[in-house]
């Protein structure tokens, strides 16, 4: 693994978050909340600052790709303050004063979650993603809860672009539709944990049964990341009342839509000719009912 570069640092350090250890995860929120302050500690006082160990905090680094921790201080050091207004993203929307804290601290989450994904989105990842959607004879969209309304998405917007695709929001739906897949199909799968274990099985069915798979998730180490073929990583800080994961929604959003229009460049005119037809198809007038 490839240590990141100053100034993507942050938005490492978010991804890494969902997948770390209760230990590790102390170890992420410091850095986070003071990564000024604590490129000066040493491995000792960030370990009694955060209640963990040496090892740990060596470990920490060496997960993010760097060789130890005094490497992972300098990176610290020179990755500057974040570019939101600090007051904004210290603290949580629900422990704003007023309604208009609450909105302002929501929109800067949402707007970090959306740069840091952005910085940190493996461009390879994504135009592999987009040539073996666009080869597929089919794109089976999985996710559930609030994963699934990303699926649903991505799905409306393919089906308007002209590609196959088939939707399953539920488990064992997934489960059945990935025994049905063959070499060359695409399994997209999303899933902001990557460890729902319906989710999870069908991502391996499919790559089993030859599909490629394509992994949108907010957890770099976790089960589906480690399954896919292709992983595109979203990131973003959630809070308590932050239920489906919200802030990281906004970034795999932007991951999708990334997806979406690679593979319609891809198609070219034959996607702009689908679009218009499906414009014109729900644009034209059509017979009302009568009623009885």
């Amino acid at each position: 693994m490839t240590a990141p570069d100053p100034a993507s640092l942050r938005a490492h350090l978010l991804a890494a978050v969902p997948s770390a250890t209760a230990s590790a995860a102390r170890v992420l929120a410091e850095l986070l909340d003071d990564p000024a302050g604590a490129a000066q500690l040493t491995v000792t006082d960030l370990a009694a600052r955060t209640g963990t160990s040496e090892a740990t905090v060596v470990r920490t680094a060496r997960s993010l790709g760097f060789a130890g921790y005094p490497q992972l201080r300098l990176a610290l050091a020179a990755s500057g303050p974040p570019a939101e207004p600090a007051a904004l993203l210290t603290g949580s929307p629900e422990d704003a004063d007023d309604l208009a804290g609450v909105v302002a601290r929501l929109a800067a989450l949402e707007s970090e979650a959306v740069h840091a994904t952005a910085r940190t989105l493996d461009l390879d990842a994504l135009d592999a993603a987009a040539r073996a959607v666009h080869a597929a004879r089919l794109t089976d969209c999985y996710g559930i809860g609030t994963s699934g309304l990303l699926a649903a998405d991505f799905d409306h917007k393919a089906v308007r672009v002209g590609l196959t695709t088939r939707l399953r929001t539920e488990g064992h739906a997934a489960l059945v539709s990935s025994e049905t897949l063959h070499p060359g199909d695409v399994a997209l799968v999303v899933s902001h944990s990557g460890t729902t274990p319906d989710v999870v099985a069908a991502a391996r069915r499919a790559r089993e049964r030859g599909a490629t798979v394509v992994a949108v998730t907010s957890a770099a180490g976790a089960a589906l990341a480690t399954t896919a073929d292709h992983v595109l990583l979203a990131t973003g800080r959630e809070t308590a009342y932050r239920a489906g994961a919200t802030a990281s929604r906004a970034g795999a959003t932007l991951v999708l839509d990334s997806l979406y229009v690679a593979v319609a460049q891809r198609l070219g005119e034959a996607a702009t000719g689908t679009l218009r037809r499906t414009y014109r198809a729900v644009e034209e007038p059509r017979p009302r009912r009568r009623t009885p």
